[in-house]
């Protein structure tokens, strides 16, 4: 092979312009996805914990007749073991009663999910109290949102 001896051999500056537009053309496409699919998985790490405060809950009921009296409380029983396996929500319990509970999944701005807001009652009664801009809240509003559209999970 016979190469020419003033010419030397690479990437033109055209041509590497065209690759970096097209990384930042996938970059644009790929993040705002990856963001979304990170923003779900933390919402299901809310939605579960919260199902299994309510699981535990409904086992002290089931072993102590009552949820919260002067020598019960369930909720303050179990909020540590289920909030140290929440990280981007802050887990909280009202309305606590002898027979009536409100479990509360909050997010956090450090974690991401400022602006969810879950709740789950001793009825088994789900809702979606609060969403950040862009996402739809669903109708009825019984269930939790996990996707922007307002579907549930």
């Amino acid at each position: 092979m016979h190469t020419n001896p003033g010419r030397t051999r690479g990437f033109t500056l055209i041509e590497l312009m065209i690759v970096v537009v097209i990384a930042g053309i996938l970059a644009a496409i790929a993040l705002p996805s990856y963001w979304q699919y990170i923003q779900r998985s933390k919402i299901i790490e809310a939605t579960t914990g919260l199902s299994n405060w309510r699981t535990r809950m409904e086992q002290y009921f089931l072993d102590n007749r009552v949820y919260k009296d002067d020598t019960h409380d369930g909720c303050a029983l179990y909020h540590d073991a289920i909030q140290a396996q929440v990280k981007s929500f802050t887990l909280t319990c009202s309305n606590e009663a002898v027979n009536t509970y409100t479990l509360t999944a909050d997010g956090t701005a450090a974690g991401g999910t400022a602006g969810f807001s879950y709740t789950v009652n001793q009825a088994n009664a789900k809702s979606t109290a609060g969403l950040p801009s862009g996402w739809t809240t669903p109708s009825p509003n019984d269930c939790w949102a996990t996707r922007k559209d307002g579907t549930c999970g």
